[in-house]
């Protein structure tokens, strides 16, 4: 999963690349629903029972911040993560204390957009 640190400008430049919908603004409440085909209950990768529309609580208030959920690091989309390559600070990188797999990328992937 990505990440973005305290390096984050705030440039928003990363938020058109991302082809889940999975960065959003600081204090920015989110959802599933957003930029996805999901819509009402259903079963996240995690075997748990989610609404996708319902707003979630903004991950930061200070930067820009990722949804873990929704980020697959354009795995079935790109080579690479777009948001890391446009990112002019740097701030973006993966959480090597969560690493994905990418089977798991994947899934989340046809999860969202089946």
């Amino acid at each position: 999963m990505l990440v973005i640190n305290d390096d984050c400008i705030n440039c928003d430049a990363c938020v058109a690349e991302c082809p889940n919908n999975a960065i959003y603004e600081p204090d920015e409440q989110w959802a599933y629903a957003d930029g996805t085909n999901l819509s009402g209950s259903f079963t996240s990768a995690d075997g748990t029972e989610k609404n996708a529309d319902e707003k979630n609580e903004a991950g930061s208030d200070e930067f820009f911040f990722i949804v873990a959920d929704k980020c697959t690091e354009c795995k079935g989309f790109h080579d690479e993560p777009q948001c890391v390559s446009v990112c002019p600070a740097d701030a973006i990188f993966v959480d090597e204390e969560n690493p994905e797999t990418e089977e798991e990328l994947l899934a989340k992937k046809e999860l969202m957009h089946g």
